[in-house]
C-alpha cells in the first residue's frame, strides 16, 4: 500500500479548480525528486508525490534524505511478473486516490521510468478517473495475464491525452520496449510522443519545455512559470 507522500506548498487543495498532478518516481528514487520536477513544469498547480511501497534502502536515522524506493520488485521486470507488478502498483495508487482525493477533482498522473509505467497502468484499470497522463522515459506492461489490465478493451473510447517521451540514448529500457510502448499508446490514447537526441535515461529542459506546451494545449496548466 501507499503510505508516504509529499505535497505542493499548502497541500493539494490550494487550487481546486485546476487539475492535480499525481507524481510517481522511478526505481531507487523517492517522492522528493518528483517534487523538484513539478517546480519546473507546473508551479501553480497542486501536486502530490507518492512514495513507492517497496524500500530498496531506507534513510539513515535522523537523516533528511528520504531513502530509495520502487514500485516494482525489479528495475525492469518482464512478462507475467511485469503484469502482476504493474497491476499491484497501479491498484495501490488508485486506492490511495479514491481515499484521499475528492471524486470531482481532475487528476493527472505524471511518472518517470517505473512511475511512468504505473501512470499509464492507471488508465488500464480505471480510465474514467484520470484526466490525462504523462510518462517520461516509461515503459508498458504486456497485459497478457488475465485481469491485470481490465480496462484495455474500453480505454480507446475515452481518447485520453497522453504525453510520452524518452531519450534516444536510453541505456536502461531497451529500444524495442520504448517503441512498443509508443505504439500501444498510439492505439489506445490521444498520444503526443517525442524522443530526444543525446538524452539517456533522464529528463531534459527541452523535454520540460515541450511538456509545458502540451499541458497548456490540453488546458491542464495556465502556462505561467
Amino acid at each position: 500500500s501507499v503510505e508516504y507522500s509529499v505535497t505542493s506548498r499548502g497541500g493539494f487543495d490550494q487550487h481546486p479548480t485546476h487539475p492535480l498532478f499525481l507524481c510517481l518516481h522511478g526505481w531507487g528514487s523517492s517522492e522528493e525528486d518528483m517534487a523538484g520536477i513539478m517546480r519546473l513544469i507546473a508551479p501553480y498547480n497542486d501536486f502530490v508525490a507518492l512514495r513507492g511501497p517497496l524500500a530498496l534502502a531506507k534513510a539513515p536515522e535522523h537523516s533528511e534524505m528520504p531513502g530509495n524506493y520502487a514500485w516494482l520488485h525489479d528495475a525492469l521486470p518482464v512478462g507475467d511478473d511485469l503484469d502482476y507488478d504493474a497491476y499491484a502498483a497501479a491498484t495501490a495508487v488508485d486506492r490511495w486516490v479514491a481515499a484521499n482525493i475528492p471524486a470531482d477533482r481532475d487528476v493527472v498522473p505524471l511518472g518517470f521510468s517505473q512511475g511512468g509505467l504505473v501512470a499509464v497502468h492507471l488508465l488500464r484499470i480505471n480510465p474514467e478517473r484520470y484526466r490525462a497522463v504523462v510518462s517520461l522515459s516509461g515503459f508498458n506492461a504486456p497485459g497478457q495475464v488475465p485481469g491485470t489490465a481490465p480496462a484495455d478493451d474500453r480505454l480507446a473510447n475515452y481518447d485520453i491525452p497522453v504525453f510520452y517521451t524518452y531519450g534516444k540514448n536510453d541505456g536502461v529500457i531497451p529500444k524495442y520496449e520504448l517503441f512498443a510502448t509508443a505504439a500501444w499508446l498510439e492505439e489506445h490514447t490521444w498520444l503526443k510522443t517525442k524522443s530526444y537526441r543525446g538524452l539517456d535515461h533522464n529528463v531534459s529542459l527541452e523535454e520540460f519545455a515541450d511538456l509545458r506546451q502540451w499541458l497548456l494545449d490540453n488546458d491542464i496548466t495556465s502556462g505561467v512559470l
